[in-house]
């Protein structure tokens, strides 16, 4: 934690080297973070850009509190990310569905490619049906990899309730895919 603490200070002062390290350090959680909300490559790309953009620009104003530095990257990336879907709503668009174009070009086996999309899109569907808290949860957990406490900073909720969270996200993914899978062998 001190070892984050004086890189930050030293980003604060306008130490590239120190900035270039946050980045390094955090980009791929938080690509991870945003991709599984989107669900779209280039535009969670483009989002993670930004959050870090808006990073740097206002990492002056970072201060510790007992909250990581992370938990301060994703709120951000949280902020990005309902900007997006805000824009999205009022304009309408409907996005390229990128598995078509993973799915055309790939070299592999189209069994299994049709096999995996398959697997992608129940996943999908399931989590759909979870709550915004519960959906916010999963995707810092595992696609983020965030410990309990970091999820708990991020979200502003104690460990307890980051743990409850998780647990009825899971059990409701399960029973959501053994109900597909039954309904695949009928």
């Amino acid at each position: 934690m001190q070892d984050e603490q004086d890189i930050v200070h030293r980003a604060q002062r306008g130490d590239k080297e120190a900035l270039a390290q946050l980045y390094e350090t955090h980009f791929d959680k938080v690509y991870r973070y945003v991709r599984l909300r989107i669900g779209n490559r280039t535009e969670a790309e483009d989002i993670t850009q930004q959050v870090f953009l808006k990073a740097v620009g206002s990492i002056s104003t970072f201060k510790w509190k007992g909250i990581p530095f992370a938990a301060w990257l994703f709120r951000i990336a949280h902020n990005e990310v309902a900007d997006h879907w805000r824009k999205e709503s009022k304009q309408g668009t409907v996005p390229l569905n990128e598995s078509l174009t993973r799915a055309n070009s790939s070299a592999g086996n189209p069994h299994l490619v049709a096999e995996h999309q398959s697997d992608i899109e129940q996943l999908m569907t399931a989590t759909k049906r979870l709550t915004k808290a519960q959906r916010e949860v999963i995707s810092l957990r595992f696609a983020s990899e965030l410990s309990i406490a970091q999820v708990a900073s991020v979200m502003g909720k104690s460990q307890g309730a980051v743990k409850a969270l998780q647990h009825s996200a899971i059990v409701a993914l399960r029973e959501a895919l053994l109900v597909g899978e039954d309904n695949e062998e009928r």
